[in-house]
């Protein structure tokens, strides 16, 4: 079994999903989550229950809810049985009815603008009473479509609606618009309470309030209220600087979210295609549908048109739609197969879909498998933290008891039977609170929430880069994918197709436009399919200037048609379509049977060449005739079709056959079910299309393979251009290459076994001619080889891979509905490259959240260490509750703002994909952080204990304090100096692009600026005192030895085996004895 996964992408012993670790303590932490994507709900409370919390409303506040899911999920199922109850009824009505004859009233005509009113539409619509669509003369069984709605609706079922803005308004007015109520967002005072929720900060202000009461009562109303107060604001300035990092966090979200859900159609506008928001889809207006409907309506032309209703019904069966028996539509339902044109009847809240949206609030819930592994990190170091609270408060309080706490003066602060009760219940609160602070530093509250900060402002910088986060997750797994499995055309090409070569009549036409060598009929019967059979569109502008829509492929062809002489608008009014067959991508062809003028039929089909080829047996000469396809003519075929290929051109075959006219099922029932005759074809044209490679998606590729990242090609497209495109892409470097299983067929992969497919997955960097199925089994393969696979889609077939995979990337101008809502992050512009910098965001996530987890814990560390070291020696503690306080914010809010939002470089890029159970504190940050710590506490340690000698501080007033606060200074500075050196841990040169990092230059900036006013203009509060420049000076040469020290330090080698990786190796040794001892 070991010998199985010898080429995972980790090695053999280091990935645990891969089935080849020995070590099962990952499955024993609640912590470890390899991928919350689709996690059991019990796995994610399982951490929650375990974390150390002390604000749960704001450590939780970016993770999934539970309570509020399962809300939603009951929610919908009421709905559902609703709308079941609704139907059931009106069904029971309607055979009780036909029984007795007697029919309900004729609907009352709707007042206003319309002559149909909101109540009456919804109740059609969301009732689904065909009877009553009847009655107002809407299904037609000879025209197929709902003529009278439309004609109530003022809906032109050819051109659609004006669309003018007095249009728009007087529908937005009389059946409202397509949006529905959001809770508003958090306002920021919302935050500062959540903020203030904190426990250990609620715990300090009841010790303020008893600080100020005691200090007032022994000391009087002028000096008695320093210490109370001064640590009531501090926790203040703490909860407003949290609540503010918070809300700017809360506010890139909502942008985000608006973003996702602003999606954008093509409608039908006074006979133009246009597109639109979903937001401005109105009734009345026609809709033409390929993946998902946008709101509820009632079709009026389909085509094969198969819909998934389960989002609502509940139902997984899959149900077929045509314009008589089962016309309606109900938004947030998906196409399963074929298209359509929909006649919109409700939107916003006046569906069943707008009510459930209405009901559920926007969540940005769903943790990050990074998210959780630092909430186990704040829990072990809180435990940690509340231990040593425990301990100096224990040592404290015995200590001051037993009389060797000193005051000022030099004397026991505690004398027994002379100390009043008030003085020693304020020096008991003062210890209190030294202890209850010394957890605030001590669990690293903001430690988790990190990740959500890095997130945000990552997910915010993705979008000028092209790239739209569905799911916080994704932008982090994405530093560990370690092979993308990359669609062809418009990712690493173009997308931006011209027909450059085309064989008519068996023979070459240069150039490929020029009608004039075609005869009259065979071009019309050519361009008869062309106009009959595409999902396109030919129209002309308010300019007169002739626009095609559609695919790039489907432009491409239209837009060689037209220079042909085709008339797109005369062909489709001369002739209907009875049937069509949409473009499949299991098939790779798309059909379309049509009836001329004059009664005869014809069926015409196109799609990929070779495919289309081998169903005809015939051509049609120039002279009209129909030859026979002898075998030497396909070969010469074939072998234009393998020459064009090679030359990185799309090819597509055009053919046709009769049928007779009788022979087609005249019940509309029957018709959908009819299935297209794709044998005995009569070829009329090959054509080759020019998709030219994206500049620099070479260097892209290299670049992904430099950083550990293999890139394989998936297309659907004939095996000798999926091969070209590689060879110029670099995905291939050579013809060498280009052998199987390194260049595979997708029908030859799904042929293999699963054992098979493991074995040879590897090794694939190209794979033509395949189905989404063969996409999806490749992402099974990969992923059980222990991969951390990234793939692009844009189809709806490609939903399930997209699904499966670690990170599914939907592309953004190609991608139908299904295909983005099923993807973690989406392409906005389709191209590679923004897929590559995606890897380096992401991986940028990573490597800033090790930063700021470096410079956490050298605070942690040396803050514990310092007060505990200094409080069982001294019994007193050098750092007091507001400097505490102070650090704190330096090093949780702060220092997050400052590391957590450094930009990628592109030294991310030379190293391996970070791997999903690698440790998160490297051995190298184990040696940053154990060199800077032990200089911070052995400098520090000397000063308290020797402070006033070495400072010559003896002659001076208030030594003790000006040793305090020179002790505190230092402390501060240094942690500004080590801020750089968390910046880049494993590099020489920290100042590298520093300047570039504005948030960081002005956080430093600020914390200066403070620091100076707090220790010489707030001596009271932070019982701080003014120094001299001499001390200043000492202060910052401390800080800045910090800098040096970590020069050294990194010349210093470090194993390649994880620190944490000797625990479980002995954990697993002892494990293991016991076991073979039991």
């Amino acid at each position: 079994m070991s010998g199985q996964f010898n080429n995972s992408p980790r090695g053999e012993d280091k990935d645990v999903e891969a089935g080849t670790s020995s070590f099962t303590d990952y499955e024993d932490s609640p912590f470890d989550i390899a991928s919350t994507k689709n996690a059991p709900v019990e796995r994610l409370r399982r951490w929650r229950q375990a974390a150390l919390v002390l604000n749960a409303s704001r450590r939780f506040r970016y993770t999934l809810d539970l309570k509020r899911e399962e809300d939603k999920r009951q929610m919908l199922r009421k709905m559902r049985a609703h709308a079941q109850a609704i139907r059931a009824a009106h069904l029971f009505k309607a055979a009780a009815s036909r029984v007795t004859g007697v029919t309900s009233p004729p609907p009352t005509p709707g007042s206003g603008d319309f002559g149909i009113g909101q109540e009456q539409i919804v109740s059609i619509s969301r009732d689904q009473n065909i009877g009553a669509l009847q009655e107002l003369g809407g299904a037609s069984i000879k025209l197929m479509h709902v003529r009278g709605l439309s004609d109530l609706l003022k809906t032109n079922l050819e051109k659609g609606i004006h669309g003018d803005d007095d249009d728009i308004l007087k529908r937005k007015s009389a059946f409202g618009s397509n949006t529905y109520p959001q809770k508003k967002g958090r306002s920021f005072w919302r935050f500062v309470w959540e903020a203030s929720q904190d426990l250990t900060l609620i715990i300090l202000i009841v010790a303020a309030a008893a600080s100020l009461a005691l200090g007032i009562k022994t000391e009087g109303i002028q000096k008695g209220w320093y210490d109370g107060i001064s640590i009531a604001f501090a926790v203040l300035l703490v909860i407003v600087v949290t609540a503010t990092s918070d809300y700017r966090q809360s506010l890139q979200f909502q942008n985000l979210n608006e973003e996702k859900r602003n999606i954008r159609l093509e409608v039908t506008r006074d006979g133009r295609r246009v597109e639109i928001s979903i937001y401005d889809i109105v009734v009345g207006k026609l809709h033409d549908f390929f993946d998902a409907v946008p709101a509820d309506g009632v079709l009026v032309a389909g085509h094969s048109l198969a819909v998934d209703e389960s989002s609502m019904t509940g139902e997984s069966k899959i149900v077929q739609k045509n314009s008589t028996k089962n016309p309606f539509l109900m938004s947030g339902c998906k196409v399963a197969d074929g298209n359509g044109t929909m006649l919109v009847t409700g939107v916003g809240v006046n569906t069943e879909w707008g009510l459930l949206m209405a009901s559920v609030s926007e969540d940005n819930g769903g943790e990050t498998p990074l998210q959780v592994r630092l909430n186990g990190v704040a829990t072990f170091i809180g435990i940690v933290g509340l231990t040593v609270a425990g301990v100096v408060l224990f040592v404290l309080v015995v200590r001051y008891f037993t009389g060797h706490t000193k005051n000022e003066q030099g004397g026991p602060q505690f004398i027994g039977g002379k100390t009043k009760f008030e003085h020693v219940l304020d020096d008991l609160v003062e210890i209190f609170t030294v202890a209850v602070t010394i957890v605030v530093v001590a669990v690293p509250e903001g430690l988790p929430l990190a990740v959500t900060l890095t997130l945000a402002y990552s997910m915010r910088k993705m979008m000028a880069d092209k790239a739209l986060v569905r799911r916080l997750s994704a932008c982090e797994t994405m530093g560990s994918a370690t092979t993308i499995c990359s669609d062809k055309t418009g990712t690493l090409t173009l997308n931006e197709m011209t027909v450059v070569e085309c064989y008519a009549g068996f023979q070459k036409m240069d150039p490929p436009d020029s009608s004039s060598k075609l005869p009259s009929a065979f071009t019309s019967r050519l361009v008869e399919g062309i106009a009959h059979n595409t999902t396109g569109s030919v129209f002309r502008s308010e300019t007169g200037e002739i626009q095609v829509s559609g695919s790039p492929t489907e432009r491409a062809i239209l837009s060689w048609a037209i220079k042909l002489g085709m008339d797109f608008d005369a062909l489709k009014s001369e002739s209907s379509a009875v049937q069509f067959f949409p473009f499949n991508s299991e098939k790779k062809r798309g059909g379309v049977a049509v009836k001329s003028p004059d009664s005869s039929v014809h069926v015409h089909w196109k799609g990929a060449a070779e495919i289309v080829l081998g169903s005809c047996t015939h051509y049609m000469d120039e002279s009209e005739s129909f030859v026979d396809m002898s075998e030497d003519k396909m070969a010469g075929l074939k072998e234009a079709i393998d020459d064009m290929a090679a030359r990185s051109l799309r090819c597509v075959a055009i053919a046709f056959r009769t049928f007779e006219a009788d022979k087609i099922p005249t019940d509309e029932e029957q018709l959908s079910r009819w299935v297209l005759p794709e044998d005995d074809l009569v070829l009329l044209a090959i054509v080759g299309i020019k998709d030219p490679c994206r500049p620099g998606v070479k260097n892209s590729v290299l670049l992904c393979q430099q950083a550990g990242v293999k890139v394989r090609m998936v297309t659907g497209d004939n095996i000798q251009t999926a091969k070209a495109i590689a060879l110029e892409c670099g995905i291939l470097a050579s013809d060498s290459d280009a052998s199987e299983p390194n260049l595979i067929e997708g029908k030859v992969f799904r042929s293999y076994s699963e054992g098979e497919r493991d074995r040879i997955c590897e090794e694939i960097s190209v794979m033509g001619r395949s189905s989404p199925n063969d996409k999806l089994l490749l992402v099974q393969s990969l992923k059980r080889r222990g991969h951390v696979v990234a793939v692009t889609g844009d189809g709806t077939n490609d939903a399930p891979a997209l699904h499966e995979a670690d990170i599914g990337l939907a592309m953004g101008i190609q991608g139908t509905e299904v295909a983005k809502e099923k993807s973690d992050i989406i392409i906005l512009d389709d191209n590679f490259e923004s897929v590559v910098k995606v890897v380096r965001w992401g991986r940028s996530v990573y490597a800033n959240i090790q930063k700021f987890i470096q410079f956490q814990l050298t605070v942690n560390v040396a803050a514990l260490v310092i007060n505990v070291v200094a409080a069982i020696s001294a019994g007193d503690v050098p750092l007091t509750a507001v400097q505490l306080l102070w650090v704190n914010l330096i090093m949780d809010t702060l220092g997050a703002l400052a590391l957590a939002t450094e930009p990628p470089t592109d030294h991310l890029m030379d190293r391996a994909p970070v791997g999903r159970r690698e440790p998160l504190i490297t051995n190298i940050m184990w040696r940053n952080l154990f060199i800077q710590a032990m200089y911070q506490v052995t400098v520090l340690l000397i000063l308290n204990f020797r402070g006033i000698n070495i400072l010559h501080l003896k002659s001076k007033p208030n030594a003790e304090r000006v040793k305090n606060t020179v002790i505190f200074n230092a402390f501060v500075i240094c942690q500004i100096f080590n801020e750089f050196n968390a910046r880049k841990p494993d590099e020489i040169n920290i100042f590298r692009g520093v300047l570039r990092n504005h948030l960081f230059v002005g956080i430093i900036c600020i914390t200066t600026v403070l620091q100076v006013v707090i220790v010489e203009f707030l001596g009271t509060f932070a019982s701080t005192t003014k120094l001299d420049w001499e001390m200043w000076l000492v202060c910052i040469g401390i800080g800045s030895i910090s800098w040096p020290l970590a020069v050294i330090g990194k010349l210093i080698p470090v194993p390649e085996t994880p620190v944490s990786q000797y625990f479980r190796i002995n954990r697993w040794r002892r494990n293991s004895s016991g076991n073979l001892s039991s």
